[in-house]
């Protein structure tokens, strides 16, 4: 029962007698499991499943017993129909081996912060009776460490009641704040036993999709946490060309060797435990135990700490990658239960997606896919599954990856968030989210989606431009999503570069006119924007766009940039990248129509290097440009071009 727990002596001389003293076989150690006690397990692959079988198979009479666990990857028998009656299962975080069970109402299901558990077991509010825990061996001084499972193994060992501890050779010696004295177990069962291995599932092309949109976020320099899923651990696989990663994380797999061995991890330019991975626990394979064995480069923490968002957000420029189950329009993010039906957990997530906001360049990161396994439902949804519970909220998140893009959320109202979010669904749902959305008076009810329900943002154009003066400008193919960068830019156009561009003195671009600037399926409308700065504080300064008549398969062409970043460059690049792009989609050539005073856009024209068709009505060129014919009056390549002004 709670308090049967001994003051304890720690003296160097003599650890060694007091560890013979308290060998025994695992037999022996289950028969001091009592009636009614509140039992703790080991995490993971950490799990002593020899001290858990005896346990199983005692004839000390243990009834009424209560388990606690984070996360079982052992075989869980204890959760079977036939031991319901003599323990009753509780756990921090499900898995396959327990889910079941708590659907059927035979165990029970904590939702807490993994970070909050130690506080349960410290202020008395779950006193443990006795925890099994798995250790490596002790060294000269009689300390072994918690291997593979620091997490919420050491404040269970250290509160609880009686620890029984199975010492394996195999368990690896893990550095950092991970150890236990053996003065400080009660009972010691020696037995050697392979450690429970863990390899996540193969990754599906949807999934490695996601994994792609994710990698892009993150930057070199960049300190990451990568939750439990396949997913995050896809995302490492991504990472290979990236340089100076730092690693604080609850845990990870072998993927993290191959992040190191490619050079990609370091951890120097951390701003806490620089040059160190800091973690909680591993599940991974024996290689993975192997690599961490005595290894410096690895400290492992208790949970308390590790997972703390005071500490986590010390990492400036920290990327936390968690996963969800769903995601509703205003934000809403589901990651631990069916509708009623408990799937996982809290965990972690809550944890480090906070941390993250609070993080100086920080970076929260929600990833999913758009559909369920089978195609059928969407997992950008409008409003959560009845009885689905919130673990990030609509205040905390910021980034929601899917295959088809990134949304970013944080800061944005409503209706930016719903169009955000649409835009990332699957094109089957998109419509279906519109009205939704339409219903409920978050957007406009005149927005419309793109012309056609299977568009594809085509990742394939985007591009970088470098100015004349050196800057540095991303090219992309614009969302539904860009509306606001496009009021921002005409907003911020002369009088003159508006005249210019639409050939009247325009003094606004309200919505209705904007959208369509954005409403593209990237055939027959295509728009291209140049972006300064870094996602989510871009600035657009430049835009090309084509609209395509399909009779003659030429396209009506745009070019608008900035006044100061007139004469960079960056119009020429827009407009032949914009032919580039034309030409992808066999589109013969372009039509322009281009004012008399528009000196800037008529070179940029007769730069091109393309037979020009011009003729001149009441102040306006228009120019047809045929890429399947050359202009005859270019000279050799690589001289300046200089052939007649149109006329």
């Amino acid at each position: 029962m709670p308090g049967r727990r001994r003051k304890k002596k720690r003296g160097v001389s003599d650890w060694r007698a007091r560890y013979e003293s308290s060998r025994m076989s695992p037999e022996e150690a289950a028969h001091h499991i009592k009636r009614g006690d509140r039992i703790f397990i080991g995490t993971g692959c950490g799990e002593p499943q020899a001290l858990v079988q005896a346990m199983m198979e005692s004839k000390s009479g243990i009834e009424d017993a209560e388990l606690y666990h984070f996360l079982s990857l052992g075989t869980t028998t204890y959760a079977e129909p036939r031991f319901s009656s003599v323990f009753r299962h509780n756990s921090f975080f499900l898995g396959p081996g327990d889910r079941e069970a708590v659907w059927e109402g035979r165990a029970d299901y904590i939702p807490i912060m993994f970070s909050d558990i130690p506080k349960l077991f410290r202020q008395g509010r779950l006193p443990l009776d006795v925890a099994l825990i798995q250790v490596s061996p002790p060294d000269e001084h009689g300390f072994c460490t918690y291997g593979i499972a620091v997490d919420i193994v050491k404040s269970a060992a250290e509160t609880a009641g009686l620890v029984i501890a199975q010492v394996n050779p195999r368990m690896p010696r893990a550095l950092g704040d991970s150890f236990i004295h053996i003065t400080d177990i009660d009972l010691i069962v020696e037995h050697d036993e392979p450690i429970l291995e863990y390899t996540y599932p193969e990754a599906n092309e949807v999934q490695l999709k996601v994994a792609r949109n994710v990698a892009k976020l993150v930057q070199n320099g960049d300190t990451l946490e990568v939750g439990i899923g396949t997913i995050p651990n896809a995302v490492l696989a991504q990472l290979k060309d990236r340089l100076d990663l730092g690693i604080h994380t609850e845990v990870f797999s072998d993927g993290m060797i191959d992040l190191i061995e490619a050079g990609a991890v370091t951890c120097n330019k951390k701003t806490i435990h620089p040059g160190k991975i800091i973690a909680s626990f591993c599940m991974g394979t024996r290689r993975l135990y192997d690599y961490i064995d005595n290894n410096p480069f690895f400290e492992f923490h208790p949970i308390e700490y590790c997972n703390t968002p005071l500490v986590i957000a010390q990492n400036e420029r920290l990327a936390a990658i968690n996963v969800a189950l769903e995601v509703d329009l205003t934000g809403q993010v589901n990651a631990d239960s069916l509708g009623y039906q408990f799937y996982s957990g809290i965990g972690g997530q809550a944890d480090f997606i906070r941390a993250a906001t609070m993080a100086k360049l920080g970076k929260p990161i929600i990833a999913l896919p758009s559909t369920t396994s089978d195609g059928k439902k969407s997992r950008i949804v409008p409003r959560l599954s009845e009885g689905a519970g919130v673990v990030t909220t609509r205040g905390d998140v910021h980034y929601v990856v899917t295959e088809y893009g990134i949304a970013y959320l944080h800061g944005k109202n409503i209706r930016e968030r719903a169009m955000a979010l649409i835009s990332v669904a699957h094109p089957d749902h998109r419509q279906e989210l519109l009205d939704f959305a339409k219903a409920k008076k978050y957007v406009y009810m005149d927005q419309v989606l793109p012309p056609a329900s299977g568009v594809i943002y085509p990742e394939e154009f985007e591009t970088r431009f470098r100015s004349k003066d050196g800057d540095d400008v991303f090219i992309r193919p614009l969302r539904i999503t860009d509306e606001t960068f496009v009021r921002d830019m005409f907003y911020d156009l002369s009088e003159r570069s508006v005249y210019l561009r639409f050939f009247a003195p325009m003094k606004a671009m309200p919505h209705e006119k904007a959208q369509h600037m954005v409403s593209l399926d990237y055939q027959e409308k295509m728009a291209i924007g140049a972006f300064i700065g870094e996602e989510p504080s871009w600035k657009m300064v430049g835009l090309s766009q084509y609209l395509l008549d399909r009779k003659s398969n030429f396209a009506e062409a745009a070019v608008m940039v900035m006044d100061n970043w007139q004469n960079k460059g960056l119009g020429t690049f827009l407009f032949n990248y914009l032919v580039r792009v034309a030409r992808a989609r066999g589109i013969e050539g372009f039509t322009a129509e281009v004012l008399y005073e528009n000196r800037g856009m008529l070179r940029i024209l007769q730069k091109s290097g393309f037979h020009l068709g011009t003729r001149y009505e009441e102040g306006v060129y228009v120019i047809d440009i045929h890429f399947n014919q050359p202009d005859e009056t270019r000279r050799p390549a690589g001289a300046p071009a200089k052939p007649a002004a149109p006329g």
